[in-house]
Parts: C-alpha cells; structure tokens; sequence
C-alpha cells in the first residue's frame, strides 16, 4: 500500500512512521509513505502558502494552487488510483470499519490542513473525503495523519507479528471492547492474575473474556451494544449481570 501525504511538515509524518508497526511495515515492504510539501509547490521568493480569510477573522487559510499543484504531484507518481482524504474536525468519525476500507485500498493521499484550514474551494474540488480523528481540534493535520497511517498499516498482511493480534483488538470483529489482559508476576502488590487464565480450560478462559469485553463495554462504551452482534443469550445475561467484577468475572 502506497500513501502519500501533502504537508507543510512531512519530515514530522515521516518520524513518527518510522517506528513500531508501520516501521515494521515499511520494512517489510508492506507499505510505503512519500511526503509533498505545498511550499515546493509555492511562487515567489516566500513560498507562500496563506493568506488572510475573506470577510475579516482571525489566522490564515491555506491557498488552492500551492496545495493543488501538490496533490497533482502526489496523484502523479503513480499510476494506481488515489483517494484523497482531509484530515479535519468537520470530517466524519474514524471507525474501526472505516480504517478497514481504507486498509484495502492500494493508495491514500491524505492532505494535512494548518492555520484556520483550507480554501474550500479546494476541498470541494480535489478531495473524496474529509475525516476526523475526534471532536476537538489540533494545530495541524500531521498527528491525524500519523493516527490514521497508524491504523491503517497495522491491518495490513504481515505488518503484525501475530495477525490475530488485530483480530481481537477493540472495535473489531463484533464491534465491543477488549477484555482486559494480564501477564507475569501471578502475584503482585496490585493485585493476582485472575485464576481463571491459570487454569488451561481454553473454553472457560474464552467464556471469560467474552464476558469481560461485554461487562468492560457497557461500563464504558454502552452506546457500542446497541450495534454490536450479541447473542440472545449474552443480551440476557447483560441485563441480568449488571456490572461485572473485571478481577473475578462476576
């Protein structure tokens, strides 16, 4: 999978890539990340890339040809086709869901915004989708990029050292949290391991965390039941369970 991201900062997209998973990738050839700075794009002796907002305000908001120029180079640089992806607070959500499709395409270009945005005329010319990463707001696009190029690379065949490792993170597969996971010391000043995953009953020990990821759901995340495929039987037990003990299982 090829992305390419259009930032005033690449070199900062290309640092925080470079480690983990998506280094792991990028290793691996599983995935490839190339940076267009709009200023390289820019006239004049300032590259400029702003301006001041019609109809007065505050800040600066980013020019169409500097970023226009920038995308065609992007999309130019290979022959797959791309979508474009603006990282924005007036974006739709990131999923799980909508990192998995973006996971199967061969290409992305996501264009990182600064000051008080972009020209909208560009948005509504060159981009396929602006997505957010939370309801709040950041100084700049590079972080959302670096999250979704995260998300996105850790899906991808062969990034992990344990696929199922991704299988069972949370949000997928059913859409629930995950249960909550421990390892050595059994015995500790914080606490002991939970006996049930000493026993060796494979069966026991998946009944537990099932329940677990729906006790751990409903306490924190009870708006994610409502979408998630439980079970008639897992729904009962849900009403009837009230709020389980995540040390015993309640």
């Amino acid at each position: 999978m090829r992305i390419d991201v259009v930032s005033l900062f690449p070199e900062f997209v290309a640092q925080v890539a470079s480690h983990g998973v998506v280094g792991r990738a990028q290793e691996r050839g599983l995935l490839s990340i190339h940076g267009w700075n709009p200023r390289d794009h820019a006239e004049g002796n300032y590259r400029r890339v702003d301006d001041r907002p019609f109809g007065g305000g505050p800040g600066m908001v980013m020019m169409i040809d500097p970023l226009r120029s920038a995308l065609q180079a992007a999309r130019g640089a290979d022959p797959a086709p791309a979508k474009v992806v603006y990282l924005s607070p007036q974006g739709v959500p990131l999923t799980q869901a909508r990192v998995r499709e973006l996971a199967g395409r061969e290409r992305l270009v996501l264009l990182c915004g600064r000051y008080e945005g972009v020209d909208e005329r560009l948005l509504a010319a060159e981009v396929d989708e602006e997505i957010s990463i939370g309801d709040y707001v950041l100084s700049g696009g590079e972080l959302a990029a670096a999250v979704v190029i995260d998300a996105v690379a850790r899906l991808q065949d062969g990034a992990l050292n344990d696929a199922e490792s991704a299988v069972q993170d949370s949000f997928e597969g059913d859409g629930l949290l995950d249960c909550p996971h421990y390892t050595r010391p059994v015995e500790h000043a914080l606490g002991a391991v939970p006996e049930v995953l000493l026993s060796g009953n494979h069966a026991e020990i998946a009944r537990w965390r099932r329940r677990q990821s729906l006790s751990r759901t409903r306490q924190r995340r009870p708006d994610l039941l409502d979408r998630a495929a439980l079970t008639e039987a897992e729904r009962r037990w849900l009403d009837g369970a009230g709020e389980a003990d995540p040390a015993t299982g309640g």
